[in-house]
C-alpha cells in the first residue's frame, strides 16, 4: 500500500483548524492590493508622468519585494512562517495608506518600495502557511485560499472603483481598510500553525539520505518556477494596466475604468472555488492547459478586435486561465518536498511574486517604445508558454513531482 506524504502529519482533530485564519490573510492581501488599482490613473496624473515613467515608478514594489524575498526565504524555514507572516501583515496593512500622501515622485517610489517589501514577506509566509494547512487538513485547500485572495481582490477592486467615482482620496481609503484588516487579522492569526508544525517529521527512509544535498535546480522545479513567473506576470499586468488601457485606448471613464479588472477577478474567484472539484474530476495536467489555452485565445481575440466590450470579456478569459495555475503549482511543491516544503514554497512563491510585481514595469517599458496595446500582446504569449510547458513536460505529473522532493533541508 502506498503511504500518503501527509500520513505523518497530526490529524485535524488534534489541533484547531488554521484554515479560517489563512483564508483571512489571503483575503486581506488581495483586498488591499486591488483596492488601489482604480486609483493608478489618478496617481499618474497627480505625479505628472507618462506611461514610460509610470512603468519605472511601478518598479518600486518589485525592488522592495526582491530585497525582502531572500530574507523571507531564509527566515521561514528557520523561525516559522507564522512569525514572519505577522511581521509582514503589520507592515502591509499600515504602509499602504502612505501612498496617497506621498506628494513627490521620489517619496511615492520610496513608499511603494517599502510596501513591496511587506507584500513580498507576506506572500512567501502565507503560501507556506497554506501548504502547511493543506498537509494538516489532508485535502486540497490551496485553491480555496487563492480563491479567497481573488475574492478579496474583487472586493478591493470594487471598493477602489466606487471610491474613485465618489472622489474618496487614496490615503483615506487605504488607511481605513488597513486598520480594520489589521484589527481582524490580529485576532484570527492566533490560530495559525506554529513553526514546529510546518513540516512533517522525517521518516526512517528520509534519515538515511545524505545530510546535505547540493542539487537545488531539478528540471521539474525549474519548470514550475518558470510557470509561476509567467502566470503571475500576467496577473500583475492585469492588476496595474487594465484600468490604464481602458482609459487610454477607449477613453472609458468612471466605473468602467475598473470594470476590466473586476471581471477578471470575478472569473478567477469562480474558477478557483470550483478548482477542487475540477481537479478531482479530471487530471490537473489536462485541466490547467485547457484553461490557459482558452485564456490565450480569448485575450488575443480582445486585442485583435480592439473593442471595449470584447476587451472586458478578454480580461475575464484571462482570469479563468490564470486561476488554478499558482495554487496548483504551490501545492505540487509543498506536498512533494517532504523534507522541507517551506523552502520549496518560498522559492517558487518568491520567483512568482517577482513576476507579479515586475510585470507592470515590463509592460510599461514596452508600451513607451510601441503602444500599450502592443505591449499587452505579452500576456497571451505567456499563457501560451505556460500551456506548452504543462503539456510537453508533464511538470504536474507524479514522475516530475518526485524530483522536487529532492530539495535539501540545508545547503
Amino acid at each position: 500500500m502506498v503511504t500518503s506524504p501527509l500520513s505523518s502529519v497530526p490529524t485535524q482533530a488534534e489541533r484547531p483548524s488554521a484554515v479560517p485564519a489563512v483564508t483571512a490573510v489571503f483575503f486581506v492581501h488581495g483586498l488591499l492590493l486591488a483596492s488601489w488599482v482604480a486609483h493608478i490613473p489618478q496617481v499618474k496624473a497627480n505625479l505628472g508622468i507618462g506611461l514610460g515613467m509610470l512603468g519605472i515608478v511601478l518598479l518600486g514594489a518589485p525592488i522592495g519585494s526582491i530585497l525582502a524575498m531572500s530574507s523571507a526565504g531564509y527566515l521561514v524555514p528557520r523561525i516559522g512562517s507564522r512569525r514572519v507572516l505577522r511581521v509582514g501583515m503589520i507592515g502591509y496593512c499600515l504602509v499602504g495608506s502612505l501612498l496617497g500622501v506621498a506628494g513627490s515622485l521620489v517619496a511615492f517610489v520610496v513608499v511603494y518600495m517599502l510596501w513591496g517589501v511587506f507584500q513580498g514577506i507576506l506572500e512567501v509566509a502565507m503560501n507556506t502557511q497554506g501548504v502547511a494547512a493543506e498537509r494538516v487538513e489532508r485535502r486540497p485547500v490551496m485553491p480555496t485560499f487563492h480563491g479567497s485572495w481573488s475574492l478579496g481582490a474583487l472586493a478591493g477592486a470594487f471598493t477602489g472603483t466606487v471610491a474613485v467615482a465618489m472622489g474618496v482620496p487614496l490615503a483615506s481609503q487605504l488607511l481605513v481598510l488597513g486598520v480594520v484588516s489589521l484589527a481582524v487579522l490580529s485576532v484570527m492569526t492566533r490560530r495559525l500553525l506554529s513553526e514546529d508544525r510546518l513540516d512533517p517529521p522525517q521518516d526512517s527512509a528520509a534519515t538515511t539520505r545524505p545530510a546535505k544535498v547540493r542539487r537545488w535546480w531539478t528540471a521539474a522545479l525549474l519548470i514550475l518556477c518558470v510557470v509561476a513567473l509567467a502566470d503571475m506576470l500576467c496577473e500583475g499586468a492585469a492588476a496595474d494596466w487594465s484600468a490604464v488601457y481602458l482609459r487610454s485606448s477607449f477613453h472609458s471613464t468612471g466605473v468602467v475604468v475598473g470594470l476590466a479588472y473586476t471581471l477578471y477577478l470575478l472569473a478567477m474567484v469562480v474558477t478557483r472555488f470550483a478548482g477542487s472539484r475540477l481537479v478531482a474530476r479530471w487530471p490537473k495536467e489536462r485541466v490547467l492547459p485547457a484553461l490557459t489555452a482558452q485564456a490565450t485565445l480569448g485575450f488575443a481575440a480582445g486585442l485583435i478586435v480592439h473593442n471595449a466590450a470584447v476587451m472586458l470579456i478578454a480580461f475575464a478569459c484571462l482570469g479563468v486561465g490564470c486561476a488554478l495555475v499558482i495554487p496548483t503549482t504551490y501545492s505540487t511543491v509543498g506536498q512533494m518536498a517532504s523534507e522541507n516544503p517551506g523552502r520549496g514554497v518560498a522559492l517558487v512563491s518568491g520567483i512568482g511574486w517577482v513576476g507579479f510585481v515586475a510585470g507592470p514595469a515590463f509592460i510599461g517599458q514596452i508600451a513607451s517604445i510601441t503602444s500599450l496595446r502592443i505591449a499587452l500582446i505579452t500576456l497571451p504569449v505567456l499563457t501560451a508558454l505556460v500551456t506548452l510547458l504543462l503539456l510537453s513536460t508533464g511538470a504536474l505529473t507524479t514522475n516530475s513531482r518526485a524530483q522536487i522532493a529532492q530539495i535539501p533541508t540545508e545547503v
